[in-house]
C-alpha cells in the first residue's frame, strides 16, 4: 500500500493530509508531531488563548477522533532523528523506541523555531519566555498578574500582540525594539504609527531605536540594562525577535536549502520524493527564494504538496493574507508591501486602511476595522488589477465600484 509520511503536525501538515483525503487518496498516511499536543492553530496563543478568551479544545484543528474516522496514524511525542533519502526511510523515535518507516512520498512541514536570547546576556534565565507553541503560551501564562512589570523585546506582531494582552491584564509593559520602528520589517511608517499609537493609549511605553545590552539576576530575571544605558525592573521578560525555519532534518539528509528548505513551484525539494511546506519552506519568485511565515502560506502550500504527491502537478501561487488582533482592533493583511512606493491612506469613522502601490500598481493592504476596504483590496492584488487612488482615498466611495473595472 502507498504510504505517504507528514514529518510536523502544525497547520501545513494538517492541510496536506486533510486533502490528501479530500482528494480520495485511500493509501497509508502517517503525520507525525514532536508536541504532546494534536494538532492546533498557533495565532491563537498569543492572543485569544492567553488572554483566557479560547479554551484548549477551540485550538484544536480537528478533534482527535477525525484522525481515527479518516484512518490517519497521527503519532504525537514522536521526534524523526534520521531520513535516508537513497532507502525512502525515517527514523522515528517514540517514548524511548526506535522504528524505521518506509515512505512513498514524505513532507517536511517542520515549522519553525522561536529565537532565543543567548545566555550569555541572561537569556537561560528563569522568567524568560518565547511566544511559539502550546506549551510556551502555558508557561508564561501564570505571570500575567496585574502589577506585574513585563519587558517585551521586539515590536514585531507577536510582541505587540503580547503586550495587549498584558496591557488589558493590567501589567506595566515596556517594550523595545532595537529598529527606528515598530513592524518596520513587515509594515509602513504610517501602519507603525498607528499601532504605536494604539498601545500608547493603553499605557504601554514604547522604545525605539533602543536595544537590549543584557538581562540581570541571579537565577530568575529581575532587571534589563538597554543600549541607551538605561535600566528597567522587571517581573519576566517575552522575547519576540522572529524564527528560525526548521531546517536541520532535511540538512542532514543533504536536502538543499535555501532561506528555508529550498522548494521549485511544484513545492518538491532537491529530492523529487520529499515535499516541503509552511514555515520551514522557501518557493522561488523573481529569481530568489522566498519564504511566507503566515497561516494562509501553511494552508495554501500544504494543499499544494498534497496534490502533486498524487501526480496532478500543480503550481504553487501563493496569495499571502495575513492578521493581527490587538485590544479591539483587528489588523488585515493581504499582499506583500515589499518595495512600494506609494500608501494610500483611507480613514474613516472606526477605520482607517493603508493601500501600498508600487509603480502604480496595488500591492497590498493593511486594514484595520475596514473589512470592506480588505475584501476589495484582496480580490483586485489577486486577480493583478489595481485601484484608482482617488477613489481609495475617499472614505464615502463605493470601493465595489473598483472590482468592475
Amino acid at each position: 500500500m502507498t504510504h505517504y509520511i507528514v514529518v510536523g503536525a502544525g497547520q501545513a501538515g494538517q492541510s496536506i493530509v486533510t486533502t490528501l483525503r479530500g482528494q480520495g487518496f485511500e493509501g497509508q498516511i502517517t503525520l507525525i508531531g514532536e508536541e504532546s499536543a494534536i494538532p492546533y492553530q498557533r495565532p491563537p496563543l498569543s492572543k485569544a488563548y492567553l488572554l483566557g478568551d479560547m479554551e484548549l479544545d477551540r485550538l484544536y484543528l480537528r478533534p482527535t477522533q477525525y484522525y481515527v474516522d479518516e484512518n490517519i496514524d497521527l503519532r504525537i511525542s514522536a521526534l524523526v532523528t534520521g531520513i535516508d533519502a537513497a532507502a525512502k526511510t525515517i527514523t522515528l523515535e517514540t517514548g524511548g523506541n526506535v522504528e524505521t518507516l518506509h515512505y512513498d512520498a514524505l513532507a517536511l512541514t517542520t515549522g519553525s523555531a522561536a529565537r532565543r536570547l543567548p545566555a550569555a546576556i541572561g537569556g537561560d534565565l528563569d522568567g524568560v519566555y518565547t511566544m511559539r507553541s502550546l506549551a510556551d503560551a502555558d508557561a508564561v501564562a501564570p505571570e500575567f498578574v496585574a502589577g506585574k512589570s513585563v519587558l517585551i523585546v521586539g515590536g514585531g506582531y507577536i510582541g505587540l500582540e503580547a503586550a495587549a494582552v498584558a496591557a488589558k491584564k493590567g501589567l506595566k509593559v515596556t517594550l523595545v525594539e532595537m529598529s527606528d520602528r515598530i513592524l518596520q520589517r513587515v509594515a509602513s511608517r504610517e501602519t507603525s504609527d498607528y499601532f504605536r499609537t494604539l498601545h500608547e493609549s493603553h499605557g504601554v511605553i514604547i522604545r525605539e531605536g533602543v536595544g537590549l545590552n543584557r538581562l540581570t539576576g541571579e537565577t530568575r530575571v529581575t532587571g534589563a540594562e538597554l543600549s541607551d544605558g538605561s535600566t528597567l525592573d522587571v517581573d519576566f521578560v517575552i522575547v519576540g525577535v522572529g524564527i528560525v525555519p526548521g531546517t536541520a532534518l532535511a540538512e542532514a539528509a543533504g536536502i538543499a536549502v535555501d532561506n528555508g528548505i529550498k522548494t521549485d513551484l511544484f513545492a518538491r525539494t532537491s529530492d523529487p520524493s520529499i515535499y516541503a511546506a509552511g514555515d520551514c519552506a522557501s518557493y522561488p519568485q523573481n529569481g530568489v527564494q522566498v519564504r511566507l511565515e503566515s497561516v494562509g502560506n501553511a494552508i495554501d502550500q500544504g494543499a499544494i504538496v498534497a496534490k502533486n504527491m498524487l501526480g496532478q502537478n500543480v503550481e504553487y501561487t501563493p496569495k499571502p493574507w495575513f492578521w493581527s488582533d490587538q485590544y479591539d482592533v483587528k489588523l488585515q493583511i493581504a499582499g506583500l508591501s515589499i518595495g512600494h512606493d506609494q500608501v494610500v491612506v483611507r480613514d474613516g469613522a472606526g477605520m482607517r486602511s493603508h493601500w501600498y502601490y508600487k509603480d502604480g500598481k496595488l500591492i497590498a493592504i493593511d486594514a484595520m476595522g475596514d473589512t470592506r476596504g480588505y475584501m476589495v483590496a484582496k480580490r483586485l492584488i489577486e486577480s493583478g488589477k489595481t485601484a484608482d487612488t482617488m477613489v481609495v482615498a475617499d472614505p464615502n466611495a463605493d470601493l465595489k465600484a473598483l472590482l468592475k473595472v
